[in-house]
């Protein structure tokens, strides 16, 4: 069980970190999230299947294209709604259903949709046999928590970032254009879906209904660690990680989505801006 809740965890805390990026930055809730990761999957698919492209070319190939699609939603679509939070709610939520209704459409049903897995076999670790593909999730997560430090922290761009999701109109008086900041924000956070996708989905198949799981998951994730707290997201990961293996355990799997939504509902309960969370608008409520 501790092995498994962890790589259940670091699942979870992959998901989550594109659509707490976007949040934490722009402070826009990208609903279209699930979606994106699903599409971002099936492009690689595309790729290896009918270009016949190295995995490599197609999942950089992939990310770079999700990345720019995100930006270009923003640029198009969320800059003219943005602050209007039921609009940008709507809105991307809209985005989604298309997205993924159009993939139901061209017949992205069945088990032949799969990516291949990184490094085939396993390996025992306390006495359990575990996927190398599931050791990977594990390293990869530590490494984009890493450079999401390094980038945040010593870059220039990165620390744009944190001026825009500090004080938005501070970092406008300082030369800092928050639209640019935003779309930039929302393009990452929708590569690191991608990203995701590319790494979790040889688990499995590729599945439109795997759109609306993945936004849940992201979601309740966000939610309990705190809208934009990156350090909240990882204590929330491996709270609701394990969780969801000890319910798959001893219930049964399918009540493993019961347990995302019934972490939502407690936290706004005790605490609604999160564990990390810092609105005080929400907190004032309680």
């Amino acid at each position: 069980m501790f092995v498994y809740g962890l790589i259940n965890s670091a699942v979870l805390a992959l998901m989550a970190l594109g659509f707490n990026l976007t949040f934490g930055i722009s402070g826009v809730a990208n609903f279209a999230y699930g979606a994106i990761y699903v599409v971002g999957g099936f492009i690689t698919w595309v790729f290896i299947n009918h270009l016949n492209l190295p995995y490599a070319v197609s999942a950089i190939l992939t990310i770079v294209i999700i990345g720019i699609f995100g930006a270009l939603v923003y640029r198009f679509i969320i800059k003219r709604i943005r602050g209007l939070v039921i609009s940008e709610v709507i809105a991307t939520f809209g985005i989604s259903i298309i997205l993924l209704e159009l993939l139901r459409f061209i017949g992205l049903i069945g088990f032949k949709y799969s990516l291949p897995v990184f490094i085939d076999g396993s390996v025992e670790i306390l006495g359990v046999y575990v996927d190398i593909q599931r050791l990977f999730i594990i390293g990869l997560v530590i490494l984009v928590i890493i450079s999401l430090y390094v980038f945040t922290h010593h870059t220039k761009t990165g620390l744009a970032f944190r001026g825009i999701a500090q004080e938005e109109h501070t970092s406008l008086s300082l030369g800092i254009n928050p639209d640019r900041i935003a779309s930039l924000s929302m393009g990452m956070g929708s590569a690191l879906g991608a990203f995701a996708a590319i790494v979790i989905l040889p688990l499995g198949t590729i599945t439109v209904d795997s759109g609306y799981d993945v936004l849940i998951n992201a979601l309740s994730v966000c939610i309990v660690g705190g809208l934009g707290s990156t350090f909240g997201v990882i204590i929330a990961s491996f709270i609701i990680g394990y969780a969801q293996t000890i319910t798959a355990m001893y219930l049964a799997p399918h009540w493993t989505m019961i347990v995302s939504l019934f972490a939502i509902l407690v936290i706004l309960v005790i605490k609604p801006s999160g564990l990390l969370g810092h609105q005080k608008e929400l907190e004032e409520r309680v």
